[in-house]
């Protein structure tokens, strides 16, 4: 199941959420991601847990900021285009109701949230975390929380046959968050092998999920 858009009309254009779409594609190609040049980029910029929980590490920049340095890299086009696909589906929607100051400080602090997440569970990894999976999580979160009948429009593969369903957003999110949980429990002790960071996902998301009728704004004429 491939969700690609949604019936969850907004006010206002979504300024931010295109911008950070624009970051992210800008980062992923004029950043390398694979070879040598890319180990090392991904080992100075994204989120080492031993560095982000001690504060101290050899990356040219402070550990914190790896934080939010790593919310913008990707590994491969798969890992962008999924997540970007993600982000335009239902950020529109959670920056339309927080405004779009209010809507950047809660993605980055998601994706804070989602990086520490994934740190606790095992403090002295030197594997870093890259992507904007976790912050993307917490705006999964909102968006379940504040539309959970919004119909998503979603391709089924049938075998050789593709067609389109509407489901409810609270089925489809649902659904995924079922396997983020689920796969952060089966990988718990797995982290030196790498791979997806699922625990960033699910601390990201239930931040989200949590905070964000405190990030909601009073009615005004325009929310910024």
């Amino acid at each position: 199941m491939i969700p690609y858009k949604d019936d969850n009309p907004t006010s206002h254009f979504p300024f931010v959420t295109i911008a950070i779409i624009l970051i992210n594609s800008i980062v992923f190609f004029l950043v390398p991601s694979s070879g040598e040049a890319g180990k090392e980029a991904v080992y100075a910029y994204g989120a080492i847990p031993i560095y982000i929980m001690s504060f101290q590490g050899a990356q040219p920049i402070h550990p914190f900021l790896t934080v939010f340095t790593s919310m913008f890299m990707h590994g491969s086009i798969l890992h962008l285009l999924g997540n970007m696909l993600y982000l335009w589906i239902f950020g529109d929607n959670i920056e339309d109701r927080l405004g779009h100051v209010r809507f950047i400080i809660f993605y980055l602090i998601c994706g804070i949230v989602a990086a520490y997440s994934y740190a606790i569970t095992d403090p002295a990894s030197k594997i870093p975390m890259i992507g904007a999976s976790g912050a993307i999580s917490g705006v999964l979160g909102a968006y379940l929380l504040l539309f959970p009948k919004a119909k998503v429009h979603a391709l089924i593969f049938l075998g050789f046959f593709v067609t389109v369903i509407k489901i409810p957003a609270i089925l489809v999110i649902g659904f995924w968050a079922v396997i983020q949980f689920l796969s952060g429990l089966l990988s718990t002790g797995l982290h030196a092998q790498g791979g997806i960071a699922w625990f960033a996902h699910v601390g990201g998301f239930l931040w989200g999920l949590i905070t964000i009728r405190l990030f909601m704004m009073r009615k005004r004429r325009y929310n910024w």
